[in-house]
């Protein structure tokens, strides 16, 4: 139906940015995973040292606080490289 007028709000124009917070968002996963992999191997390598193993599950449970800090650094960088390429 051409002429008529769309009952919903319309968005501000944005530059085309993506919100640190939903680049976050995508990221958290993989920042999060790639924390628990390193805190596994690091108590695999703690074993050298006489310390105790970690689990994995041990792992996986550091790594939902952890991985946040991670994630904070991974999207500002993955803005950078965004802004990077744009010019």
């Amino acid at each position: 139906m051409s002429g008529t007028r769309s009952i919903s709000k319309r968005e501000p124009p944005t530059d085309g940015r993506w919100p640190l917070w939903k680049l976050g968002l995508v990221l958290y996963p993989f920042a999060a995973s790639a924390v628990a992999i390193n805190l596994f191997m690091l108590g695999l390598l703690g074993q050298a040292l006489g310390l105790p193993a970690l689990s994995p599950l041990l792992a996986l449970a550091l790594s939902a606080p952890l991985g946040v800090p991670a994630t904070w650094l991974a999207a500002r960088w993955v803005r950078h490289l965004i802004d990077e390429a744009g010019g």
